[in-house]
């Protein structure tokens, strides 16, 4: 691409000249073959289509086989994947969104809430940190939404282990306008000047840090806004710099794709996929998404979480429910990898040196071993204080 010699590579930075059209128009497939991609039941527009059914049936061999998939779908592929039924039980969504609504009212009668970080404000409600606000006020129903084996399955893919979950609802009322295609965090939150500071490389290693995902709380028909998506455009090399130039916009809006989906499906896709929530033009349909934003382990979260106070909430009601028999081992795994700091770093080494490794115990560690070990509730805040107290210079 001529991106790679002019502001590229030659000088280790693009620059706002970076980017041509012409080039990103070849790099876009005309097709989408289902058979590259086996674990796939269907292809719309681009976008492969999984069945969470199936996968949460599938033995380990054929899961360390679609997370290789679904790695190559992120990188090279198309960059988006849409899971049918990712939430098998609805209720569970159903006692999410309950939850949601009940937060957006309180912060509509309060003032309280922020808007978008790409639409108008007033076009939508948003629930800025929902993770630490659902796990606090709901421990049970939070641990039954994030102990989702899909969710841990497409988080591991792209990211490895120790991922760190956190998660933005957002309501597109009737009426509610477009977002500017746009790709996200990191250099995505960035004016073009700033991300044209960043050298070559860390564009190209930026989208490995996190990974995008949104989770339907209804059904969401075409007329409701659906995001829309512009599958392959991951893979342009200067896309933090050239994407918010008109041409790129008017590609955009004459080539992307839309989907409707359905209550408990989900879709996540790579960050620097070139995508917008669209109009909702209904009169009716309230269209509200858990917007999840998963980091890697060696990334930096965009939102803060204490995640030592969200351990505490989860301990003695996730033991309960495993004791119930009301989520499995693995599905209890996903959870605590959703809630609790699964990497050592940043900590302070003078007081929590390596002592069985090459790193010191994680919040996630303690967490299981409390676990296995029948730790009381008391206890394990005691783990979570002295953990804390581990990581103040």
């Amino acid at each position: 691409m001529r991106d790679q010699q002019m502001g590229g590579f030659d000088n280790g930075w693009y620059d706002l000249n970076s980017g041509e059209l012409s080039d990103f128009e070849t790099s876009i497939p005309d097709s989408t073959d289902l058979a590259d991609w086996p674990n796939a039941i269907d292809t719309k527009q681009h976008v492969l289509i999984y069945d969470g059914a199936a996968i949460r049936d599938m033995d380990t061999k054929s899961r360390l086989s679609l997370k290789a998939e679904w790695a190559q779908v992120f990188l090279n592929g198309p960059g988006i994947v849409v899971i049918k039924q990712a939430f098998g039980d609805l209720g569970v969504i159903d006692r999410a969104s309950a939850l949601f609504t009940a937060m957006i009212d309180e912060q509509r009668n309060t003032g309280e809430g922020g808007g978008d970080h790409f639409a108008k404000p007033g076009a939508n409600d948003r629930i800025w940190n929902a993770l630490q606000k659902h796990c606090i006020a709901d421990p049970e129903g939070f641990a039954s939404y994030f102990g989702n084996i899909c969710l841990a399955l497409v988080s591991e893919a792209w990211l490895g282990p120790n991922y760190q979950f956190t998660a933005q609802v957002n309501r597109v009322n009737p009426g509610g306008a477009a977002q500017t295609p746009h790709r996200d965090y990191h250099l995505g939150f960035m004016t073009r000047e700033d991300a044209a500071r960043w050298p070559v490389h860390a564009h190209h290693l930026s989208p490995a840090l996190t990974l995008q995902g949104a989770v339907a709380h209804c059904d969401m028909p075409l007329e409701s806004g659906p995001t829309m998506y512009l599958p392959y455009s991951q893979r342009f090399p200067s896309g933090y710099v050239a994407f918010n130039k008109p041409d790129f916009q008017q590609y955009f809006a004459d080539n992307h794709a839309q989907l409707p989906l359905e209550k408990g499906d989900a879709a996540f896709f790579n960050p620097a996929l070139m995508h917008g929530a669209g109009n909702n033009v209904s009169s009716d349909v309230y269209r509200l998404a858990n917007l999840l934003q998963v980091s890697s382990a060696f990334g930096r979260s965009i939102e803060a979480i204490d995640r030592a106070t969200m351990s505490r909430a989860l301990y003695g009601p996730l033991a309960e429910m495993i004791s119930k028999g009301a989520l499995s081992d693995e599905e209890a795994d996903a959870a605590i990898s959703a809630t609790a700091e699964g990497y050592a770093y940043p900590t302070n080494l003078d007081i929590d040196p390596p002592v069985e490794g090459l790193a010191p115990l994680s919040q996630a560690e303690i967490f299981r071993r409390a676990l296995a070990n029948g730790a009381s509730d008391e206890a394990f805040g005691e783990l979570m204080d002295g953990w804390e107290a581990r990581r103040r210079a």
